[in-house]
Protein backbone atom coordinates (compact mmCIF):
# COMPACT_ATOMS: atom_id res chain seq x y z
CA UNK A 1 0.00 0.00 0.00
CA UNK A 2 1.17 3.51 -0.78
CA UNK A 3 -0.62 6.24 1.14
CA UNK A 4 -2.62 8.84 -0.73
CA UNK A 5 -1.51 12.38 0.03
CA UNK A 6 -3.53 14.76 2.16
CA UNK A 7 -2.36 17.71 0.07
CA UNK A 8 -2.48 20.77 2.32
CA UNK A 9 -1.23 23.10 -0.39
CA UNK A 10 -4.10 22.25 -2.73
CA UNK A 11 -6.78 22.63 -0.05
CA UNK A 12 -5.20 25.86 1.23
CA UNK A 13 -5.58 27.34 -2.26
CA UNK A 14 -9.30 26.59 -2.10
CA UNK A 15 -9.54 28.34 1.28
CA UNK A 16 -7.73 31.40 -0.05
CA UNK A 17 -10.04 31.56 -3.06
CA UNK A 18 -13.11 31.43 -0.82
CA UNK A 19 -11.75 34.11 1.51
CA UNK A 20 -10.77 36.34 -1.43
CA UNK A 21 -14.29 36.13 -2.82
CA UNK A 22 -15.84 36.86 0.57
CA UNK A 23 -13.58 39.87 1.14
CA UNK A 24 -14.32 41.21 -2.35
CA UNK A 25 -18.07 40.85 -1.84
CA UNK A 26 -17.87 42.43 1.60
CA UNK A 27 -16.00 45.49 0.35
CA UNK A 28 -18.24 45.81 -2.73
CA UNK A 29 -21.33 46.19 -0.55
CA UNK A 30 -19.65 48.86 1.56
CA UNK A 31 -18.28 46.70 4.35
CA UNK A 32 -14.92 47.16 6.02
CA UNK A 33 -11.76 45.48 4.74
CA UNK A 34 -10.11 43.09 7.23
CA UNK A 35 -6.67 44.03 8.55
CA UNK A 36 -4.13 41.68 10.14
CA UNK A 37 -1.48 42.97 12.56
CA UNK A 38 1.54 40.68 12.96
CA UNK A 39 3.98 40.95 15.85
CA UNK A 40 7.46 39.45 15.92
CA UNK A 41 9.71 39.64 18.97
CA UNK A 42 13.35 39.06 18.12
CA UNK A 43 15.14 38.33 14.87
CA UNK A 44 14.81 34.57 14.41
CA UNK A 45 15.12 34.04 10.63
CA UNK A 46 12.56 31.23 10.47
CA UNK A 47 9.98 33.24 12.42
CA UNK A 48 10.61 36.29 10.25
CA UNK A 49 10.07 34.17 7.15
CA UNK A 50 6.79 32.79 8.53
CA UNK A 51 5.53 36.31 9.29
CA UNK A 52 6.39 37.56 5.82
CA UNK A 53 4.64 34.57 4.27
CA UNK A 54 1.52 35.15 6.34
CA UNK A 55 1.45 38.79 5.31
CA UNK A 56 1.75 37.84 1.64
CA UNK A 57 -1.07 35.34 2.06
CA UNK A 58 -3.24 38.08 3.56
CA UNK A 59 -2.47 40.60 0.86
CA UNK A 60 -3.19 38.13 -1.95
CA UNK A 61 -6.79 37.73 -0.78
CA UNK A 62 -7.40 41.44 -0.24
CA UNK A 63 -6.70 41.58 3.49
CA UNK A 64 -4.58 44.51 4.62
CA UNK A 65 -1.65 43.84 6.92
CA UNK A 66 0.78 45.66 9.15
CA UNK A 67 3.98 44.39 10.73
CA UNK A 68 5.35 45.18 14.18
CA UNK A 69 8.84 44.19 15.35
CA UNK A 70 10.27 44.25 18.87
CA UNK A 71 13.85 43.59 19.94
CA UNK A 72 14.81 40.14 21.20
CA UNK A 73 15.56 41.76 24.56
CA UNK A 74 12.03 43.17 24.89
CA UNK A 75 10.11 42.55 28.09
CA UNK A 76 6.65 41.17 28.67
CA UNK A 77 5.55 44.67 29.64
CA UNK A 78 6.78 46.13 26.35
CA UNK A 79 4.90 43.50 24.37
CA UNK A 80 1.79 44.08 26.51
CA UNK A 81 1.95 47.79 25.69
CA UNK A 82 1.96 47.00 21.98
CA UNK A 83 -0.91 44.55 22.36
CA UNK A 84 -2.96 47.13 24.24
CA UNK A 85 -2.37 49.65 21.46
CA UNK A 86 -3.43 47.15 18.80
CA UNK A 87 -6.51 46.26 20.86
CA UNK A 88 -7.57 49.92 20.77
CA UNK A 89 -6.78 50.43 17.09
CA UNK A 90 -10.11 50.34 15.25
CA UNK A 91 -8.36 49.58 11.96
CA UNK A 92 -7.01 46.26 13.23
CA UNK A 93 -9.25 43.19 12.84
CA UNK A 94 -6.88 40.51 14.11
CA UNK A 95 -3.64 40.24 16.07
CA UNK A 96 -1.06 37.52 15.44
CA UNK A 97 1.91 37.18 17.80
CA UNK A 98 4.46 34.92 16.14
CA UNK A 99 5.70 32.11 18.34
CA UNK A 100 7.97 30.99 19.80
CA UNK A 101 8.72 34.24 21.61
CA UNK A 102 11.95 34.77 23.58
CA UNK A 103 12.04 32.93 26.91
CA UNK A 104 11.65 36.07 29.02
CA UNK A 105 8.22 36.77 27.48
CA UNK A 106 5.33 35.45 29.57
CA UNK A 107 2.99 34.32 26.79
CA UNK A 108 0.28 33.33 29.24
CA UNK A 109 -0.04 37.00 30.24
CA UNK A 110 0.01 38.08 26.61
CA UNK A 111 -2.75 35.62 25.68
CA UNK A 112 -4.91 37.01 28.49
CA UNK A 113 -4.59 40.57 27.21
CA UNK A 114 -5.27 40.14 23.49
CA UNK A 115 -8.83 41.26 22.71
CA UNK A 116 -10.78 37.96 22.35
CA UNK A 117 -12.48 39.33 19.23
CA UNK A 118 -9.08 40.02 17.64
CA UNK A 119 -7.52 36.79 18.91
CA UNK A 120 -6.89 35.11 15.57
CA UNK A 121 -5.04 32.17 17.19
CA UNK A 122 -7.77 31.20 19.65
CA UNK A 123 -5.40 31.46 22.63
CA UNK A 124 -7.49 33.73 24.86
CA UNK A 125 -9.17 31.78 27.69
CA UNK A 126 -12.58 32.99 26.52
CA UNK A 127 -12.04 31.49 23.08
CA UNK A 128 -10.34 28.37 24.44
CA UNK A 129 -13.22 27.90 26.90
CA UNK A 130 -15.88 28.25 24.23
CA UNK A 131 -14.12 25.70 22.06
CA UNK A 132 -13.73 23.32 25.03
CA UNK A 133 -17.41 23.64 25.96
CA UNK A 134 -18.64 23.47 22.38
CA UNK A 135 -20.20 26.92 22.59
CA UNK A 136 -20.67 29.08 19.50
CA UNK A 137 -18.39 32.02 18.80
CA UNK A 138 -15.09 30.52 19.95
CA UNK A 139 -12.06 30.98 17.70
CA UNK A 140 -10.65 27.60 16.70
CA UNK A 141 -6.82 27.55 16.77
CA UNK A 142 -5.35 27.58 13.28
CA UNK A 143 -3.45 24.29 13.23
CA UNK A 144 -6.20 22.09 14.78
CA UNK A 145 -8.81 23.79 12.58
CA UNK A 146 -6.62 23.15 9.55
CA UNK A 147 -6.24 19.47 10.45
CA UNK A 148 -9.98 18.76 10.66
CA UNK A 149 -10.70 20.91 7.58
CA UNK A 150 -8.14 18.92 5.60
CA UNK A 151 -9.59 15.58 6.70
CA UNK A 152 -13.10 16.68 5.83
CA UNK A 153 -12.07 17.97 2.41
CA UNK A 154 -10.73 14.52 1.56
CA UNK A 155 -13.97 12.92 2.84
CA UNK A 156 -12.26 11.11 5.69
CA UNK A 157 -14.99 10.28 8.16
CA UNK A 158 -14.30 11.66 11.63
CA UNK A 159 -17.62 10.70 13.23
CA UNK A 160 -17.26 7.32 14.90
CA UNK A 161 -13.56 7.03 14.11
CA UNK A 162 -10.92 6.15 16.68
CA UNK A 163 -8.75 9.28 16.70
CA UNK A 164 -5.43 9.15 18.54
CA UNK A 165 -3.60 12.42 19.19
CA UNK A 166 0.06 12.03 20.13
CA UNK A 167 0.91 15.32 21.84
CA UNK A 168 -0.84 17.30 24.56
CA UNK A 169 0.20 20.89 23.92
CA UNK A 170 -2.23 23.76 24.35
CA UNK A 171 -1.32 24.84 20.82
CA UNK A 172 -2.10 21.61 18.94
CA UNK A 173 -2.75 18.44 20.94
CA UNK A 174 -5.52 19.48 23.32
CA UNK A 175 -7.53 21.63 20.88
CA UNK A 176 -7.23 19.00 18.14
CA UNK A 177 -8.73 16.46 20.53
CA UNK A 178 -11.59 18.85 21.29
CA UNK A 179 -12.33 19.50 17.62
CA UNK A 180 -12.34 15.76 16.94
CA UNK A 181 -14.75 15.21 19.85
CA UNK A 182 -16.97 17.95 18.47
CA UNK A 183 -17.18 15.92 15.26
CA UNK A 184 -18.08 12.75 17.19
CA UNK A 185 -14.78 10.90 17.08
CA UNK A 186 -13.70 8.65 19.93
CA UNK A 187 -10.53 10.39 21.07
CA UNK A 188 -7.43 9.21 22.90
CA UNK A 189 -4.71 11.70 23.83
CA UNK A 190 -1.22 10.25 24.19
CA UNK A 191 2.24 11.72 24.70
CA UNK A 192 5.87 10.73 25.02
CA UNK A 193 5.29 9.39 28.56
CA UNK A 194 2.38 7.16 27.52
CA UNK A 195 2.92 3.49 28.34
CA UNK A 196 2.49 1.17 25.36
CA UNK A 197 2.16 4.06 22.92
CA UNK A 198 2.16 1.63 20.00
CA UNK A 199 -0.84 -0.18 21.47
CA UNK A 200 -2.83 3.04 21.23
CA UNK A 201 -1.59 4.20 17.84
CA UNK A 202 -2.24 0.83 16.18
CA UNK A 203 -5.93 1.22 17.05
CA UNK A 204 -6.19 4.64 15.39
CA UNK A 205 -8.31 5.21 12.30
CA UNK A 206 -7.01 8.78 12.44
CA UNK A 207 -3.55 9.33 13.91
CA UNK A 208 -2.28 12.86 14.59
CA UNK A 209 1.44 12.99 15.38
CA UNK A 210 2.21 16.22 17.22
CA UNK A 211 4.80 15.34 19.86
CA UNK A 212 7.79 17.08 18.29
CA UNK A 213 10.10 14.06 18.30
CA UNK A 214 11.57 12.79 15.04
CA UNK A 215 10.97 9.12 14.20
CA UNK A 216 8.62 8.67 17.15
CA UNK A 217 5.96 6.91 15.06
CA UNK A 218 7.33 3.90 13.21
CA UNK A 219 5.57 1.87 10.54
CA UNK A 220 4.68 -0.95 12.94
CA UNK A 221 2.79 1.56 15.11
CA UNK A 222 0.31 2.48 12.36
CA UNK A 223 -2.95 0.72 11.57
CA UNK A 224 -3.07 -0.31 7.89
CA UNK A 225 -5.21 2.16 5.96
CA UNK A 226 -5.24 4.81 8.70
CA UNK A 227 -5.26 8.54 7.98
CA UNK A 228 -2.02 9.91 9.44
CA UNK A 229 -1.46 13.61 10.03
CA UNK A 230 2.13 14.66 10.74
CA UNK A 231 2.11 18.03 12.49
CA UNK A 232 5.59 18.48 13.93
CA UNK A 233 8.53 20.38 12.52
CA UNK A 234 11.83 18.76 13.46
CA UNK A 235 15.17 19.33 11.80
CA UNK A 236 17.21 16.26 10.91
CA UNK A 237 20.53 16.76 9.09
CA UNK A 238 19.39 20.22 8.01
CA UNK A 239 16.09 19.00 6.55
CA UNK A 240 12.55 19.40 7.84
CA UNK A 241 10.97 16.23 9.17
CA UNK A 242 7.96 15.39 11.27
CA UNK A 243 7.36 12.69 13.87
CA UNK A 244 7.04 9.82 11.40
CA UNK A 245 9.69 7.22 10.71
CA UNK A 246 10.55 5.67 7.38
CA UNK A 247 7.97 3.32 5.92
CA UNK A 248 4.82 4.80 7.46
CA UNK A 249 3.78 5.83 3.96
CA UNK A 250 3.70 2.13 3.02
CA UNK A 251 1.15 1.31 5.73
CA UNK A 252 -1.10 4.38 6.01
CA UNK A 253 -4.06 4.90 3.72
CA UNK A 254 -3.78 8.69 3.82
CA UNK A 255 -0.78 10.79 4.83
CA UNK A 256 0.12 14.46 5.04
CA UNK A 257 3.41 15.38 3.38
CA UNK A 258 5.83 17.22 5.64
CA UNK A 259 6.37 19.92 4.52
CA UNK A 260 3.29 20.64 2.44
CA UNK A 261 0.55 19.17 4.61
CA UNK A 262 -0.42 20.87 7.87
CA UNK A 263 1.73 24.02 7.46
CA UNK A 264 -0.19 25.43 4.48
CA UNK A 265 -3.47 24.67 6.23
CA UNK A 266 -2.38 26.52 9.37
CA UNK A 267 -1.66 29.65 7.35
CA UNK A 268 -4.91 29.33 5.42
CA UNK A 269 -6.92 29.06 8.65
CA UNK A 270 -5.15 32.17 9.93
CA UNK A 271 -6.42 34.10 6.93
CA UNK A 272 -9.91 32.65 7.32
CA UNK A 273 -9.90 33.55 11.02
CA UNK A 274 -8.83 37.11 10.17
CA UNK A 275 -11.87 37.58 7.95
CA UNK A 276 -14.12 36.08 10.62
CA UNK A 277 -12.64 38.40 13.25
CA UNK A 278 -13.63 41.43 11.16
CA UNK A 279 -17.09 39.96 10.62
CA UNK A 280 -17.46 39.62 14.41
CA UNK A 281 -16.40 43.24 14.89
CA UNK A 282 -18.48 44.67 12.08
CA UNK A 283 -21.14 42.19 10.84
Amino acid sequence: MTARLLDGRAVAKQVYAEVEQAVSERVARGGSRPRLATVLVGDDPASAQYVELKQRNAQKVGIESEDHRLLASSTTEELLALVERLNRDERVSAILIQQPAPKQIDMSRIAMEVDPVKDVDGFHPINAGKVALGLPGGVEPCTPAGIVYLLEKFSISIAGANAVIVGRSNLVGKPTALLMLKRNATVTVCHTKTQDLAGHTRAADILVAAAGRANLITRDMVKPGAAVVDVSTNWVDGRQAGDLGHGVEEVAGWLTPNPGGVGPMTRAMLIKNTLEAEVRRRP
